[in-house]
């Protein structure tokens, strides 16, 4: 089974910044994660990303806030989109 597209959404806020959100279901875990999903949540503009959670293949979970990377801890996909739009939101000062 390759990877299928569980969510996407993709939404150009007003001033211009993009907050997309990819999650995909995958029949092994991505090398560094223990569950089945591969995900991409990113906040930016112009190319640059400013918030961004992802588990790419080696790394496992993690996270980026501007030039920061750090860990994340996985536990459900509702708590990993919470998590991801509360740093949008503080990072936008909302």
């Amino acid at each position: 089974m390759k990877a299928a597209l569980a969510f996407h959404d993709k939404q150009v806020l007003p001033d211009g910044t993009i907050v997309e959100m990819k999650i995909w279901e995958v029949a092994t875990p991505v090398v560094g994660s223990a569950h089945k999903l591969k995900y991409s949540l990113f906040y930016g503009a112009n190319g640059k990303r400013l918030v961004g959670y992802d588990n790419e293949r080696g790394k496992g979970d993690h996270r980026h806030i501007e030039d920061r990377q750090e860990r994340y801890v996985f536990k459900t996909v509702e708590l990993l989109m919470a998590d991801f739009l509360a740093d949008v939101h503080r990072l936008r000062g909302e």
